[in-house]
């Protein structure tokens, strides 16, 4: 005669249900899970990175000797008020003395524009120093930072800044300006594409 095995109950398809020990937990298993840490949160947007003390002072130094260099370079070719012609009359080198600011605006405040200048100097350094943007922040700045040093070597030297570029058609002319006004300027270009294209200084973070 066949004994017949009795199963456990709950045992389906020949599978042994597991043991179950008091308040419905399995035997052998901790009557605590392990933490599993907090949750997961999703990665954020890469940030631009520290800036690069090398590449803001070094490209400053270049662009303040870049300056103080075709001054000196143009100041020797021409006498005050004299130009000549580089592509007929579009693009022409004058020598003008401007006792104003940037493209000659505001004439006459040599002495107020030296002030201002040292007090942009400090505050260029010192938002260099405490604001990560990475090297495109670096260069973006170490232009402003060159420009601002060549235009102020002439105010304390010469109470006046040496302008060369005149570009124009005509009577139709653009602000005299030289090697200083144009890192100004372009740096300004820098900055207001960062601030309407954030991705631009991320870009550039990858690619440097």
């Amino acid at each position: 005669m066949t004994r017949l095995r009795s199963e456990p109950i709950g045992a389906v398809d020949g599978r042994r249900a597991s043991p179950v020990a008091r308040d419905g937990v399995p035997e052998g298993l901790p009557d605590e899970m392990p933490d599993a840490g907090p949750p997961a949160t999703p990665a954020t947007e890469a940030s631009p990175g520290p800036t690069s003390w090398p590449v803001f002072l070094g490209l400053a130094a270049v662009i303040a000797v870049a300056d103080q260099a075709t001054k000196l370079w143009l100041t020797s070719l021409l006498a005050p008020g004299q130009s000549v012609a580089v592509i007929g009359d579009l693009v022409r080198l004058v020598h003008s003395q401007n006792t104003g600011g940037l493209f000659g605006l505001l004439r006459g405040q040599a002495l107020v524009f030296g002030l201002v200048s040292m007090v942009v100097i400090a505050l260029i350094v010192v938002y260099h120093a405490r604001t990560p943007g990475g090297r495109y922040l670096s260069i973006t700045l170490g232009l402003l930072l060159g420009g601002a040093i060549g235009n102020l070597i002439d105010r304390l030297r010469l109470e006046y800044v040496v302008d060369f570029v005149d570009i124009g058609i005509g009577g139709l002319r653009w602000y005299t300006f030289n090697v200083a006004d144009a890192a100004i300027s372009f740096s300004l270009v820098l900055l207001v594409a960062a601030g309407i294209w954030p991705q631009v200084a991320l870009r550039a973070r990858r690619d440097g």
